[in-house]
Parts: C-alpha cells; structure tokens; sequence
C-alpha cells in the first residue's frame, strides 16, 4: 500500500482538546493524535459510510491497525478547535489503507498528518481474514 492520499471520499470530523489530552509540554501529547483518528474514523464508519463497526462485528469481522504513520508538524493546545480528515487510500481484499489529516480549525493549519493500515480479523480466531467483496464495493465510495 504506497499512496498516502485518500483515491475515495473523505469524511471530517471536529473534536476539541481536553484538559486530559495535553502533556508535560503543555500541548497535546503525541499518543493522543491516535486516539483522534481512530474516535474520527469510527464516527465516520457510521455517519459517512454508512456501515459502522458493529455492522462488521455482527458478521464477526474486526479492523486492527497494522501499521501506523503519524508525521507531526505543529502542536495543538487546550481548547484548540480541530478537524479530523480521514478517507481511503486503498482497499483490497487484505485490507486498507485510511490516510488522515488533522488541521487546527481556527488557523486551518496542518498539525499532523499520515496514514493507518488497518488488517481485518476474524473475531472468533483474531487472524486476518479476508476482506468480502460486498464490504470492498460498500467503502469504495
């Protein structure tokens, strides 16, 4: 999986910086951009897609993250208003790639940005399973 930019629809999410998300540094810790993503992604499976996680779940199919590219370029702050743009970059039958960015949305500037890549599961077994071609059709939007 080599593209990093979404090649189907992108979804946006806005969330807020809390009290909790900020470090030592008085920013937002670097673990929390993850958890940004990943809360973003699981609205959008449901409000974009139309096809949330427990609609996988009830066919006993999971999403893990594989692998994880997260490139920092500024900080967010307490209070700091963002969003949270995510999209596929590919989808096959092994699984997908979901590029992302997060900019500020006061500023509009890019705080970070990256890609997750995300293997199906089998919930029974925890192997990867391979991704049904209804699901590849239904997200290749």
């Amino acid at each position: 999986m080599e593209e990093n930019q979404p090649a189907y629809a992108t979804f946006e999410t806005e969330h807020r910086v809390r009290p909790d998300d900020i470090d030592m540094f008085q920013h937002v810790h670097s673990s929390k951009y993850f958890d940004y993503v990943l809360a973003a992604r699981y609205e959008q499976m449901d409000t974009g897609y139309g096809m949330p996680m427990e609609k996988f779940m009830e066919r006993g199919f999971g999403w893990v993250v594989k692998t994880a590219n997260v490139n920092y370029k500024r900080p967010l702050l307490m209070g700091d208003y963002f969003l949270v743009r995510t999209g596929i970059a590919e989808i096959n039958d092994k699984g997908c790639r979901v590029a992302f960015t997060i900019k500020n949305k006061a500023t509009q500037k890019v705080c970070c940005d990256g890609w997750f890549d995300y293997t199906m599961i089998d919930m029974k077994t925890g192997r990867g399973a391979k991704v049904p071609d209804d699901i590849i059709r239904h997200y290749s939007v």
